[in-house]
């Protein structure tokens, strides 16, 4: 199974028809959102087709593909709007002989971890910067970065995963990263 992961959309309406042609493009079966959707939030700059009615419209039109988990920046009157659930505080995905711990990151993190097993993946976008990074007992901490208000002079991402390859991709669909899982 092919997933996209993206997060951080922060209501761009220019971002998130980006990533959702390369969801048709990479034909991919689910598309993982983790968190940060309609709204910017506070400390951000409004990104770019900032249009949050815009983003739920475009997402919607693909709601059975899509699995999310909430952001700090999403709450219950967004999920009044989007056909999907976004509340949930994370999701466990099986990745061949791994698990997958998708969150958001503002509650689990690298300082705050949740419960993980030698060789588990944590999961997480929050900090608008790509990561692939090794730690404790065979664990890997990914993040697909921001489609809309990347940091830290990293691109407008997102990644793929299929079996146990991971691809962080720049929102044209270029490859700037590959990662196996073993």
């Amino acid at each position: 199974m092919k997933y996209i992961i993206a997060s951080d959309i922060h209501g761009s309406a220019y971002y998130c028809q980006q990533l959702l042609q390369q969801f048709q493009k990479e034909q991919a079966s689910r598309l993982i959102l983790l968190g940060d959707i309609l709204y910017h939030g506070p400390r951000n700059e409004l990104p770019k087709n900032y249009a949050p009615k815009e983003v739920f419209t475009q997402l919607n039109a693909f709601h059975q593909q899509i699995a999310c988990v909430r952001g700090n920046c999403d709450s219950e009157v967004d999920q009044m709007v989007l056909e999907f659930p976004i509340l949930a505080d994370y999701a466990l995905l099986p990745v061949g002989n791994h698990l997958l711990f998708a969150t958001h990151g503002h509650i689990h993190n690298l300082q705050h971890l949740p419960p993980l097993q030698p060789g588990d993946i944590l999961l997480h976008g929050h900090t608008h910067i790509p990561a692939w990074q090794p730690f404790g007992t065979q664990q890997y901490y990914l993040n697909p970065g921001s489609v809309s208000l990347p940091k830290e002079n990293s691109p407008h991402s997102y990644m793929t995963l299929e079996d146990t390859m991971c691809y962080w991709k720049t929102m044209d669909g270029t490859i700037y990263h590959t990662l196996q899982l073993t």
